[in-house]
């Protein structure tokens, strides 16, 4: 097998789903959004309904479709995009629940779809999407007495949980909803360890799902491993890769791995990664290049198959930590050429 290989356990993105759900008394959705987190959208969204999810969240409506189809009718798929044009009908047909981010948006699916359901985001200090006080206040009256599915905002800094943004957003959120007898949602992963203050009648977990932070505790739920397509014997001296970046200091070995930036390996991993032959560390050396690594491994006692680079010996967020950027994106990056297989679920 000349590609790398990425399982996905299905019953930890259960148990993760679970166990944040133990978190709240109220009800716990899914986010399914970017292909389930790079991970399949179709595949995650059928696992977690079975668990019991019953509503999840996409970003855009052609996500939306591609969840529908896999789980049918029945649970929720809210598109956090809203309603865009040329929505429409994919939202009516496959019974979509757009949340509504501006008054457009608003006119737009009151006069397209009426009676259609539909939910709300308000802005309370990210300034990205949903209504800000004014618009709010100008249509609340109306949309309330359509009774919205949910009426949700979104936290900045969730993930730094001494933040003064997240009681900032908590207070206005209060001053925009207090008294609508609507359900109301403010929590993502980092929203729903902030405590109950934030849980309000719904939380919806997105990252937390998926092994990543700020969810310390979740169960590492990818891993990947990469095949040694060659492997050769250097003399101290010799250099490897683009810009002779690696040089070697002492006779070595050096495995050459089919993956690269083309793969989602992002180039600034470049010299700073680890990968692992069972629990054995090994350097990448060098730069990432579109399909192929190269690492050192001179000091393993036989020669490699393959290496791990995402597991139990290392999680998204350490290997993140490393390359400069945060769990979301190595996992979103996922290229299309790993072969993939499921566990459990």
């Amino acid at each position: 097998m000349s590609t790398g290989h990425i399982t996905i356990d299905l019953d930890a993105i259960i148990a993760n789903w679970r166990a944040l759900d133990k978190m709240t008394s109220v009800e716990t959705a899914a986010v399914v959004k970017a292909d389930g987190y790079g991970l399949g959208a179709a595949t995650v969204a059928k696992a977690l309904a079975k668990a019991g999810a019953r509503r999840f969240f996409v970003a855009v409506a052609e996500e939306g479709a591609a969840v529908r189809g896999a789980l049918g009718p029945g649970p929720e798929v809210s598109v956090l995009s809203g309603h865009m044009r040329g929505d429409t009908d994919t939202i009516g047909d496959l019974g979509l629940t757009p949340i509504l981010n501006s008054l457009e948006q608003v006119t737009r699916h009151f006069d397209a779809l009426p009676g259609h359901p539909f939910g709300i985001q308000l802005d309370t200090g990210m300034n990205r999407l949903g209504m800000e006080w004014d618009e709010w206040a100008a249509i609340a009256e109306i949309a309330l007495a359509q009774r919205p599915s949910v009426v949700m905002s979104h936290l900045a800094c969730s993930d730094e949980a001494d933040h003064p943004m997240n009681a900032y957003q908590l207070d206005v959120f209060h001053k925009m909803t207090d008294g609508i007898t609507v359900p109301r949602s403010l929590a993502a992963t980092g929203g729903i360890l902030l405590g109950k203050d934030y849980h309000f009648d719904m939380c919806r977990p997105g990252i937390g799902l998926y092994g990543g932070l700020p969810f310390a505790q979740a169960r590492p739920v990818v891993q990947m491993d990469l095949p040694v397509v060659q492997i050769r014997h250097l003399d101290a001296g010799e250099v490897v890769g683009y810009a002779n970046s690696w040089q070697a200091s002492r006779p070595s070995r050096i495995a050459t791995l089919s993956a690269g930036y083309a793969d989602g390996l992002i180039r600034s991993m470049s010299d700073k990664a680890t990968l692992f032959y069972g629990n054995e560390p090994v350097p990448l050396i060098g730069r990432v290049s579109m399909d192929l690594l190269t690492v050192d491994v001179t000091d393993l006692k036989e020669d490699p198959h393959a290496l791990t680079l995402l597991g139990a010996q290392q999680t998204v967020d350490q290997l993140a930590d490393v390359s400069g950027t945060i769990g979301y994106e190595i996992l979103t990056s996922l290229g299309g050429r790993y072969t993939r297989r499921t566990r459990g679920g």
